[in-house]
């Protein structure tokens, strides 16, 4: 109809209330912040419904006409075995978010809880999609042009096959073209050196793969990349097995937190630094910003029939608020459609994997 104003599509998550280090006091605060800021986006709250309830009274949001409760009587701990988790704590709060997503009342969900677990009970319930043998952990990292560099995997699967990497790059690059809007997004193979030479017999045939597909127009390939180039921002994707991504998460974010310490305990250490510290303050801040982890949050569980994000154990209201929004964005750009597109180009005969869950194959925490 000419004039007529078009309803925003409506954005419905759910929110693993009670996972992660702090629960409620923090999952239901990002919550109301975020569909405050969201007109259109719907949070389904799943979690003890006392104890909920309790957070809404005390930030004054009982009765949000946009936040709706799910009662789930268990809880995932954090130090949980797989197992347990799957077997034993069917009713948890972990396991009716994904459920909503797979009966569809949901379209993403968000947990802080235990990356295995979390994980596990995706796979399991939501299965993969065709041609995906193992789903991966993909996040965001900084970089120098003050853009995010995507890596995957950080810890699902530790030994990896090179059709797996090769999986894992069409993933990530289906994700990045419809997170960030690049056409044609560049992925690395994260490599001991830039020359075919170098590095293992997984990774040159992953790096045979990805330059097959980069033939045929499916992907971008830039070629090996080494560990600085994730911080300099050379190519938009960086692939790498669980094991490596992992060792680079924690070392990155173990850096990010010594520098912290270090150029704080610098500028107190005399009177002549802390006047140089309150001089540089504009840039400090600007620098905290740039380097804050917190805007980073949200890690996507990629090639489940459904959109799972992790939130770090230990977030506080505001970084959780940015796993929901890359939850939220992810949902609008239909990122699930685009991937599994992505994979059906190149494999359009695959068959749906096993739904068997390996409970062997632990995913390395993220926590």
């Amino acid at each position: 109809m000419h004039g007529a104003r078009i309803k925003a599509m409506t954005i419905k998550i759910s929110i693993d209330c009670m996972g992660g280090d702090h629960g409620c006091a923090v999952t239901v605060a990002a919550a109301i912040n975020f569909v405050n800021r969201e007109p259109d986006a719907e949070l389904i709250l799943v979690g003890r419904e006392e104890a909920i309830r309790a957070e809404l009274k005390k930030l004054r949001a009982v009765d949000h006409p946009r936040l709706s409760i799910v009662h789930a009587e268990e809880v995932v701990a954090m130090d949980d075995s797989i197992e347990v988790a799957m077997r034993r704590k069917r009713d948890s709060s972990m396991r009716l978010a994904i459920a909503l997503v797979k009966d569809g009342r949901a379209q993403a969900c968000v947990s802080a809880g235990n990356t295995g677990a979390l994980m596990a009970i995706s796979r399991y319930v939501l299965k993969t999609i065709p041609g995906v043998d193992r789903p991966a952990i993909c996040t965001l990292i900084p970089n120098q042009l003050d853009k995010p560099t995507y890596m995957l995997d950080l810890g699902a699967n530790v030994d990896c096959e090179p059709q797996h990497l090769h999986q894992f790059a069409l993933m990530g690059s289906a994700l990045v073209a419809a997170m960030e809007s690049i056409a044609k997004p560049t992925v690395g193979l994260l490599n001991i050196g830039e020359e075919d030479i170098k590095g293992n017999e997984v990774v040159k045939q992953t790096a045979r793969l990805l330059r097959a597909s980069h033939e045929k127009g499916v992907l971008n390939f830039y070629g090996n990349v080494e560990g600085n180039d994730i911080f300099k921002g050379t190519t938009d994707i960086v692939v790498c097995d669980g094991f490596v991504g992992n060792v680079v998460l924690k070392a990155s974010e173990g850096l990010g937190r010594f520098f912290k310490v270090v150029m704080t305990a610098e500028f107190k250490r005399n009177p002549l630094n802390m006047l140089g510290a309150l001089i540089a303050r504009g840039a400090l801040k600007a620098i905290s910003k740039r380097m804050n982890p917190s805007r980073y949050n949200g890690a996507s569980l990629l090639g489940l029939r459904g959109l799972v994000f992790k939130s770090h154990g230990g977030a506080d209201a505001y970084a959780y608020e940015w796993a929901i929004r890359r939850a939220y964005d992810a949902a609008k750009n239909d990122v699930l459609s685009r991937i599994s597109a992505s994979i059906a180009a190149l494999m359009p005969h695959a068959e749906a994997p096993a739904a068997s869950v390996i409970l062997s194959d632990t995913p390395a925490s993220i926590q």
